[in-house]
């Protein structure tokens, strides 16, 4: 297996030509059993994301190879968000890996961990997730990329366990 050093993730924005890739991946049983209500609606959500200014998605990419996708949304520019107890500035985090062949390797954690870091330097002083509290496998990859759990909630799509990472250059005085 690689070193950790020998993975290059990217992070581009979602084009109009990744969304048949897209639709594909949500079809996909690992990414059904944990991502919303279905293929077609979370499709619709992810178009409908493309020109939102609360959310910003992006194709996750393994050197020049899609492999999945990553969302960032800014609880406190939703209406009515549920999380908007978190501190300002805060972003959330929603992803899948789409391709199977790349599920259970350990990339979740990596990429993820790859992802915040390059919000924190962005300036961003906290970023939550809510995985199903069921989710073993992406609480696990969390808690590997530095989330601590913190709460636990009912979200619209059901139970969540509430997680975050503080940036620790935001926390100093």
């Amino acid at each position: 297996m690689p070193s950790d050093s020998e993975y290059h993730y990217r992070f581009r924005p979602v084009e109009p030509k990744d969304l048949k890739m897209i639709l594909d991946w949500l079809a996909e049983p690992h990414v059904v059993q944990w991502w919303g209500d279905g293929p077609d609606e979370e499709y619709n959500s992810i178009v409908d994301h493309m020109d939102s200014i609360s959310v910003e998605p992006f194709i996750i990419m393994l050197g020049d190879e899609p492999i999945g996708y990553l969302q960032t949304y800014d609880p406190h520019l939703e209406d009515d968000h549920p999380y908007q107890d978190q501190p300002t500035g805060t972003l959330g985090l929603d992803q899948f890996i789409g391709e199977p062949g790349l599920v259970n390797l350990g990339h979740g954690s990596r990429l993820i961990d790859e992802f915040v870091s390059l919000l924190f330097e962005e300036g961003v002083p906290r970023v939550i997730l809510d995985p199903d509290p069921a989710n073993a496998r992406a609480i696990k990859a969390y808690t590997k990329a530095g989330f601590i759990a913190f709460d636990t909630r009912t979200s619209i799509y059901g139970p969540a366990l509430m997680m975050a990472r503080d940036n620790p250059d935001e926390m100093r005085p």
